[in-house]
């Protein structure tokens, strides 16, 4: 498969990185797309035989797939300024938030779109990427791009393409709502005259001991809860304050208000 990735931003980066890793492309076979000069240097030291294409003069004729990695509030511009046609038997993969397939396949003029939303832990090969495709796309091109998705982590085939934005608000932007609790944590143990270091220690290593517990447990979330939280004790003191604040309230409303930013960013 030959592959040109329009976007050479964090994602693009890291999707050439697990593709690469994973030999799913060759790195003669895969082509990196920019709009700006400052990367390329940094992107060739990293990619020595993959083609660094300016936006400009891009040629992407005999790719199998492109994958469109830019902010969904530059695409309009992308697609209305690209130097080259796609040809219909070529696959286009969208990893930008909000931006449905419809509006993709009328600015591109292109119908075999495939939309998927990756989150930031894809860096590091543990990411979850939700997916869906456009009518018309086979099985085995699914399964050809489940597995490309699946090198970055885990990818889930959506049926219903309004669900992506709703993937969006919850695995897309979810890993900045633990950075924010982390934080909050960290702060607190701070205040509390630990010193920083090691307030970032203990919270960090409870993060990780409790997301393991919740993956070899059988036990759901509320007996995990109750099994730390016991009658008069520290950790019902601090739930007692987070459920008079309606602390689950302001994190569903958060979540709601990202996936309503998800639903502006389509126009």
């Amino acid at each position: 498969m030959k592959i040109a990735i329009l976007g050479a931003g964090n994602m693009g980066v890291a999707f050439s990185r697990s593709f690469l890793k994973y030999e799913l492309v060759k790195p003669h076979h895969l082509q990196l797309i920019i709009r700006g000069e400052k990367k390329v240097g940094k992107i060739k030291k990293e990619f020595p035989e993959v083609q660094i294409s300016n936006f400009e003069e891009a040629n992407v004729e005999d790719a199998d797939l492109i994958v469109v990695s830019v902010k969904p509030q530059d695409f309009q511009y992308v697609a209305e300024n690209l130097p080259f046609q796609l040809k219909d038997h070529q696959m286009v993969l969208s990893i930008m938030a909000g931006v449905k397939i419809e509006k993709i396949q009328q600015a591109l003029h292109h119908k075999n779109v495939v939309r998927a939303m990756p989150n930031s832990p894809t860096l590091i090969g543990m990411g979850i990427t939700g997916y869906t495709a456009a009518e018309g796309i086979t099985f085995n091109q699914i399964l050809q791009i489940e597995r490309l998705l699946n090198s970055t982590g885990r990818a889930v085939y959506l049926e219903e393409e309004d669900l992506l934005d709703s993937v969006t608000a919850l695995s897309g932007s979810g890993p900045a709502y633990f950075y924010y609790f982390v934080d909050a944590m960290i702060k607190a143990g701070t205040k509390m005259g630990i010193n920083e270091n090691l307030s970032k220690l203990f919270v960090k290593q409870t993060m990780v001991g409790a997301y393991h517990l919740i993956n070899n447990s059988d036990k759901n979330l509320d007996e995990l809860i109750k099994e730390v939280a016991s009658k008069g004790g520290t950790t019902e003191a601090a739930l007692q304050v987070f459920n008079e604040n309606s602390l689950k309230e302001i994190v569903e409303n958060g979540i709601f208000a990202a996936e309503n930013r998800a639903k502006e960013l389509n126009g």
